[in-house]
């Protein structure tokens, strides 16, 4: 006879990022060949220190457009929701 599943998790599983996406999958194969630290001096100029709202790193916001672009996300608020499920894209 099939049981009811339990409401309750007895156990604690840890999990990482590094288990959860695999290691043939593209992002990994593209950060193996491109070192985006490039962009940090690059656009340093372009961002206060001292004033105003902290920014989100350019590094981070580069790599999430360009994301949408190899996965064909067209909206920046469509590609926001999508980062936020998809574990390889937050890897």
């Amino acid at each position: 006879m099939l049981n009811p599943p339990s409401p309750k998790q007895h156990a604690l599983e840890m999990v990482t990022l590094e288990e959860l996406v695999p290691a043939d999958h593209l992002l990994r194969k593209i950060a193996q060949h491109i070192d985006f630290e490039f962009i940090r001096p690059a656009t340093q100029h372009l961002y206060c220190a001292d004033n105003g709202r902290p920014a989100i790193d350019p590094v981070t916001l580069f790599k999430m457009l360009f994301i949408g672009y190899l996965f064909g996300v067209r909206s920046e608020r469509q590609l926001m929701r999508e980062i936020q499920v998809n574990v390889a894209y937050r890897w």
